[in-house]
This record gives structure tokens, C-alpha cells and sequence, in this order.
């Protein structure tokens, strides 16, 4: 561990994506290449108007998605679909958590001694 510091810090992760509720709507949009309407999306990411749309706001901020809003006759509609770039930044980001869960799975795997005993040292 001593030639590796910070190994498990795990600095790349985003932690704008990190969060669930906003893992779940990159990962259900980024399934759907034209978007999703707000129910829609509301619908299979489980969550309530208020959080969908206090979750959405944080990732327009960030560039990550693109809203637009309209009317389906007389009704308003809103419609969330990935930017250019959002989609690049989640694809980057769910291959450093492939690389993280690989790497634990190695470590796991039996007869692994994922550290080397410390010399010198015993447990009380």
C-alpha cells in the first residue's frame, strides 16, 4: 500500500453524478437518445416532480442535460434529453466505476492477499 498512496480515494468520481436519484436519470437517458417527457422520466426514476426537477436543474447547471419546454396541444410538456457532453462526461464515468468494481472483484477473488502483511507489526 505504501508504493500506492491514495489507491482508493477514488478522485475521478463526479460527484454531481454520483448521486442515485441523478445516476438513475443519466442512466435512463442516456438509454434513450431522443429524450424522455418529464412523467417519463419521473415514472422509471422513481421520484417525486419536486426532487426529478430539483435533480434536473442540477444537471442542466452542469451541462450535462438539455430541457425544453412546450405544449402537446394545450397541454405544457417538458422534454430532457443528454448534451453532447453529458453523454461523454457519464460514458467516462461509468468506465472509472467498471474500473473500480474490477478491481474490487479481483481483490475478492479467493486466494488473492489483496495487501502484503506489514513486518513488524501483529494485531493485540
Amino acid at each position: 500500500m505504501a508504493d500506492n498512496p491514495g489507491r482508493y480515494s477514488f478522485d475521478g468520481i463526479d460527484r454531481v453524478l454520483h448521486e442515485k436519484a441523478r445516476l438513475g436519470i443519466l442512466t435512463s437517458l442516456l438509454s434513450h437518445r431522443d429524450g424522455l417527457v418529464f412523467g417519463q422520466l419521473r415514472d422509471l426514476c422513481a421520484l417525486t416532480d419536486g426532487n426529478l426537477s430539483r435533480h434536473l436543474t442540477t444537471l442542466q447547471e452542469s451541462g450535462l442535460v438539455e430541457i425544453w419546454k412546450g405544449f402537446k396541444g394545450k397541454r405544457p410538456q417538458t422534454l430532457v434529453r443528454l448534451t453532447a457532453e453529458g453523454r461523454k462526461r457519464f460514458v467516462e464515468y461509468l468506465s472509472l466505476l467498471e474500473t473500480i468494481v474490477n478491481g474490487a472483484l479481483s481483490a475478492a477473488e479467493p486466494g488473492q492477499d489483496p495487501e502484503p502483511k506489514q513486518v513488524g507489526w501483529s494485531p493485540a
